[in-house]
């Protein structure tokens, strides 16, 4: 596979980047964050509202993107969200009390997932689409995909940093986390440095003012609708969620979970290698159900398993699986819309997205403090299932130009 498809352009290159550094810092604030808030004495349903706010907030930004992208275009609101992360990490690492800590969760870009559910996904994800000629652009979407899996894999291994410091330097347990929030300021300002060198495409009409959605507008709410199921199944085993889970029922320490979550992170980046090729010979829309429904089936399986490393191989297994629709399922919403709906499209499957995983964690954190049985894994594997055999009869008509020439052909 070559580093960027033939047509990516400079934009695409830097796009790409800032995704990996800031799934670096995603990678590791996803497990040590229901570390930090059990350590400050917060209880599992506390954690999941935090977590919730985290993606409330980040819906609530991402609300306005296709408006504010046609008005003031890519790299100013990338800036403004980078700048937005910066104080994110300082004020978590300054602030300790439940009712503070909500107040930055909500206001700031903290994400709890191993995937990008922030405000910054559909800013890239819409100057993506304009970064490289359609025949690559699923490519394109990969590398963009596989750069977060590899990072964020990367950044697990770096939540064992605060124990190596309390036992090496003897730190305190929650100064050496806060530390790790101050890196994921910095981080956000490397991200900074990145944005301010995008060119910002110029309107492709002259004096013409784009409509936020168009002809496309049926076709973006039915996905958005059933992506909306997928997320808020997803939200109940949130990364932060599930590290949470395996905290609590298996006494893993922090250290085991990072080495689990990074594996995990590496397969689910593996297994993008085969999403194109797959896409190429069975379409976008049967490569993210034929990849997604049996790792659902997976999740439905765990809560019925008692032993640790059967628990393990059930979700390496699910991750192999579970992230070939990622950049397949970005790379269609762009293909069956209008080049000038792209950034609206972004915006409208993005935010019911985040609005729907926000509720996950918090229900997730209730169930857990009522019971120890995994109560989230089935619901969202049940759930995510059903997404699968929907898209599979709504969609599977519904092909992008480039399917519809190889057809013809």
């Amino acid at each position: 596979m070559r580093l960027f498809p033939p047509t990516a352009d400079a934009n695409a290159r830097r796009l790409v980047l800032a995704r990996g550094l800031r799934a670096l810092a995603d990678g590791y604030v996803s497990i040590l964050l229901p570390a930090y808030l059990l350590a400050l004495g917060l209880d599992s349903f506390e954690v999941g509202v935090l977590a919730t706010a985290t993606l409330m907030g980040s819906a609530s930004l991402t609300l306005c993107v296709g408006l504010v992208t046609s008005r003031f275009g890519h790299r100013g609101p990338l800036l403004a969200a980078a700048g937005l992360m910066i104080a994110t990490g300082c004020a978590f690492a300054g602030v300790q009390g439940f009712w503070p800590l909500l107040l930055v969760a909500f206001a700031g870009t903290l994400n709890p997932s191993s995937g990008d559910v922030s405000v910054f996904l559909p800013l890239e994800q819409s100057l993506l689409a304009q970064s490289v000629a359609d025949r690559d652009r699923t490519a394109l979407y990969v590398r963009y995909s596989l750069a977060g899996s590899l990072m964020g894999a990367a950044g697990t291994l770096l939540a064992v940093l605060p124990g190596i410091a309390v036992e090496w330097w003897d730190v305190p347990p929650l100064r050496a986390m806060q530390v790790m929030f101050l890196l994921y300021a910095v981080i956000g300002l490397a991200s900074g440095l990145i944005y301010r060198r995008i060119d910002d495409p110029r309107p492709t009409h002259d004096g013409e003012r784009v409509a936020p959605l168009g002809p496309s507008r049926g076709i973006v709410y039915r996905l958005a609708a059933l992506f909306s199921i997928d997320a808020f199944s997803g939200g109940l085993i949130v990364q932060s969620m599930l590290a949470l889970w395996l905290f609590q029922t298996f006494g893993m320490s922090v250290t085991t979970a990072a080495n689990l979550f990074f594996w995990t992170n590496v397969l689910s980046a593996v297994s993008m290698f085969a999403a194109v090729p797959l896409a190429n010979r069975i379409g976008l829309v049967r490569t993210m159900v034929f990849t997604h429904l049996p790792s659902s089936l997976c999740l439905v399986a765990i809560p019925f398993v008692s032993s640790l490393p059967v628990v393990i191989a059930l979700l390496l297994l699910r991750s192999l699986l579970s992230q070939m629709d990622v950049p397949t399922r970005n790379s269609y919403v762009m293909a069956v819309v209008t080049p000038s709906e792209r950034p609206a499209a972004a915006s409208v499957t993005s935010v019911p997205r985040s609005l729907a995983s926000a509720v996950g964690p918090m229900i997730a954190g209730y169930l857990f403090l009522l019971s120890g049985f995994a109560w989230p894994l089935l619901i969202g594997g049940i759930l995510k299932s059903s997404y699968d055999l929907a898209l599979l009869a709504m969609f599977s008509h519904v092909r992008p130009p480039e399917e519809r020439q190889e057809v013809r052909s």
